[in-house]
């Protein structure tokens, strides 16, 4: 029997929870140096770094709901150095600047693996890299342009796999070529998210939960318990911004949905060739990502139903119920990968949803004139890139100026998504164009990407 919910299988499984009951929430009107809405990795990483630096600051977290309750405790739990936009700042600011945007996410995968360790937190953290794999010829002209772009942005420890080294790593059928970086690893999701808390509460940070806020303006954030007033107030909500007022058109919640089989014996990964613990993606259009956990499952994600209308992350999402539909279709692509688990047993499903803003860029900003700042879009990469935006918050707060104030992503403005029901129109059709085109490229073998993918990704701004 499949647990369906539970808000995700890293909570359903959580052996920690009855000795960690909720924080308290706010209890009326307080003051603060620096507000973070946001209990995810975002917020609390901010705190983290904000509190080191400067140890006097008074910092107030305000979560709706129980820190990682988001995104942040339902990921696919990928550390790794992909960053949403690259290739855009690429365009906007030049090779370089672009390309020491890369460096900085190349590091943040050790800053966050060494802050860990020091902090004393055991996330099942496996530095074994990412395995990107192509099954049809297209994805592999896709994977040979994405593994030489990855090399002129500097990342020169990427290599590139053939068939048969591809199955040396991992025995996923009909896979016709790989690329594995270094830059990555395996971590339990919710396991960070709770050290991490922690970690803050140890440095003095004051954590609210259960404590919605419904609007955020200059030098305050207003929840239906008080306001607390602050010179900076940063807005760490992800997929949940389109909550707040007036921010229903500025992120996109998009939804994905994951699946977790049951532990696996020792034969069976033997006979997948999964030996390590490599993160394994695929290259896609409607991508997939998995994980083998720390006890021997297998953890695989990808989109569900995307997008649901007016921008709502509806209650089966918040709550990780997941469509029969979906769960069923993930398990076609488990199975698909690799079939000797054709039959296996799927013991959780569920969903959450991500910030995609309209131009697929990640963005870090603060406005020193209104005191409100903002980092996230990261368009399911947040993992590492909310630890790279914390520490770049921590910096512009601080009026320090850095090599991480000076990346290209930093005060980037974006337009806004279109007026319902455009934007359900367009989610909907831009994903079901992205399912025909794998499709497609499956049945008829092109070594190239087909017209339907390409003009999909102009209309979406993902290029």
């Amino acid at each position: 029997m499949t647990i369906n919910g539970g808000i995700s299988f890293w909570y359903a499984t959580d052996e920690t929870a009855p000795a960690h009951p909720p924080r308290a929430p706010l209890t009326g009107n307080t003051t603060a140096d620096v507000v973070i809405v946001g209990g995810g990795y975002t917020g609390l990483w901010t705190a983290y770094y904000l509190k080191t630096a400067a140890p006097d600051l008074r910092i107030t977290v305000l979560e709706q709901k129980f820190c990682g309750y988001g995104a942040s405790g339902r990921n696919g739990g990928w550390l790794y150095n992909g960053i949403a936009g690259r290739d855009r700042y690429a365009a906007l600011h030049g090779h370089d600047a672009a390309q020491r945007l890369q460096h900085a996410m190349n590091e943040t995968v050790t800053e966050v693996i060494d802050t860990a360790a020091k902090e004393g937190i055991d996330a099942d953290i496996h530095r074994g890299g990412v395995l990107e794999v192509a099954r049809t010829p297209a994805q592999l002209s896709r994977l040979k342009a994405f593994h030489t772009a990855e090399l002129a942005f500097g990342e020169t420890d990427r290599e590139l796999y053939d068939a048969t080294d591809t199955r040396a790593r991992i025995d996923v059928a009909d896979a016709v070529g790989s690329s594995w970086t270094p830059h990555g690893a395996r971590i339990h999701p919710l396991k960070l998210v709770k050290g991490l808390a922690a970690a803050c509460e140890r440095l003095g940070v004051v954590i609210h939960e259960s404590t919605p806020v419904t609007e955020i303006a200059p030098r305050r954030a207003l929840t239906p318990y008080g306001t607390v007033r602050a010179p900076y107030v940063l807005r760490c909500t992800e997929g949940f911004t389109a909550a707040l007022k007036g921010q229903k058109r500025s992120w996109l919640p998009m939804n994905s949905s994951m699946i977790a089989t049951a532990p696996l014996p020792p034969e069976v990964w033997s006979q997948l060739g999964w030996s390590d613990a490599s993160t394994l993606g695929d290259m896609a259009h409607a991508y997939m990502y998995a994980q083998r956990t720390a006890d021997d499952r297998i953890a695989i994600g990808g989109r569900g139903v995307p997008y649901r209308y007016g921008s709502r992350a509806a209650t089966a999402s918040n709550t990780g119920r997941t469509q029969p539909a979906t769960i069923a279709s993930l398990t076609h692509l488990l199975e698909s990968f690799f079939p000797a688990l054709t039959g296996v047993e799927i013991t959780h499903a569920w969903s959450g949803v991500l910030g995609v803003p309209r131009d697929w860029c990640a963005t870090v900003t603060l406005d020193a004139t209104t005191g409100l700042g903002w980092a996230g879009g990261y368009v399911g990469s947040g993992v590492a890139t909310a630890n790279l935006a914390a520490r770049t918050l921590r910096d512009l707060v601080l009026n320090d100026s850095t090599d991480l104030t000076t990346l290209p992503w930093v005060n980037h403005r974006v337009r806004r998504w279109e007026p319902e029901p455009f934007r359900w129109l367009g989610v909907q059709a831009l994903y079901a164009a992205y399912r025909e085109a794998d499709r497609r490229e499956s049945t008829t073998h092109t070594p190239t990407t087909t017209p339907l993918a390409r003009l999909a990704d102009r209309i979406s701004g993902r290029h």
